[in-house]
């Protein structure tokens, strides 16, 4: 019975789906991608290894303020002696000074008339100074802590308004917002300590805007929230990043330094610190005054005590000036570096 059907078979085969191997088949294209236009279109930075010049017989320790003045002129605002050190934009010298009025630094800003405010984290006070140091205005009183009317605890930040009121982030102690007049008699206090709108976990700097509208990096709570000058929460930017420091440009675009959103964790190096100690990560973010943000730039975290040029260890200040290049501070890092904007 199979002999007859031998010659028949290759028909078989070919009908009967199934019963042969299907021909393989052909080799798919291979992937060619077409010649991308290699255009920049988003701004990047790098960092500027010549800046500053910093002599020999100063010191930098923790660097937890710097701002940048109408001239570009760069003021570095660091827990060492002299504690104020000012660069020009290109890393000369200007001047220093702060030896004897200063405790210990945290934010520093700059008002509209060159004045240079400082917050002394060491001394419980804000102060008011010249741009050769002499104090012109003591807000609290120095070495004793309080949340009354006459005394701040370890105040972090202060923003000047145009009429010359001043608006304390009155931070690690009392987690409020107080403010006062020109000639700095009290004001108004406004915030406590909470999770809730309008509440406050280590309010840790502030900035103004054109319109006097005030930004508080409400650290702990991982937002910043934007107020009128009576204490009206107007907005919460909250879930982008860990706020540290704010930096408001003439343009009104608000830059910040952190990281980005973490939980809480313990760190027996650190114990009972503030959220992000250490960060995961280290991060800055442009924002228009609606909370759009504008830009974003990531920089690689140092390894504590093998910090390179172009890495941060706990950044904690940001300014900009009239070209786009950003300052940056860091404490565990322990120094103020320079990113020149590309693009």
């Amino acid at each position: 019975m199979i002999r007859p059907l031998l010659p028949w078979l290759p028909l078989i085969l070919f009908v009967i789906p199934g019963f042969a191997q299907e021909k393989p088949a052909s080799e798919p294209d291979k992937l060619v991608l077409p010649e991308f236009p290699k255009v920049n279109l988003a701004p990047w930075y790098e960092v500027d290894r010549t800046w500053p010049q910093r002599p020999e017989q100063f010191a930098w320790a923790a660097m937890p303020g710097i701002a940048v003045d109408k001239d570009d002129n760069v003021w570095t605002f660091t827990r060492a002696r002299p504690p104020v050190q000012v660069y020009s934009r290109e890393g000369k010298l200007v001047r220093a000074w702060g030896e004897d009025t200063i405790g210990s630094a945290h934010h520093i800003k700059l008002d509209s008339a060159g004045n240079v405010w400082i917050a002394d984290i060491g001394l419980h006070v804000v102060r008011k100074c010249s741009p050769t140091g002499e104090v012109m205005l003591t807000l609290g009183t120095p070495g004793k802590r309080g949340a009354d009317e006459t005394h701040l605890h370890a105040p972090t930040d202060m923003a000047i308004a145009a009429s010359g009121d001043v608006f304390v982030a009155d931070g690690y102690g009392n987690n409020r917002i107080v403010h006062f007049d020109a000639k700095g008699n009290f004001v108004k206090a406004w915030g406590k300590m909470g999770t809730g709108p309008g509440d406050f976990s280590l309010p840790h700097a502030i900035a103004i805007d054109s319109q006097g509208r005030l930004y508080v990096a409400d650290r702990n709570n991982v937002r910043i929230q934007v107020f009128d000058q009576a204490g009206k929460l107007l907005d919460s930017w909250a879930n982008v990043l860990v706020p540290w420091g704010l930096w408001m440009t003439a343009a009104d675009e608000l830059w910040a330094c952190g990281s980005t959103p973490m939980p809480w964790r313990e760190d027996l190096k650190y114990p009972g610190a503030p959220l992000s100690c250490p960060p995961k990560d280290q991060v800055v973010m442009k924002f228009n005054t609606a909370g759009r943000v504008l830009e974003l730039w990531t920089i690689p975290k140092g390894e504590d005590g093998k910090e390179q040029p172009g890495d941060v260890n706990w950044i904690h200040c940001i300014a900009a000036d009239s070209r786009g290049d950003l300052y940056v501070g860091d404490i565990i890092g322990k120094r103020a570096q320079k990113l020149v904007r590309r693009k």
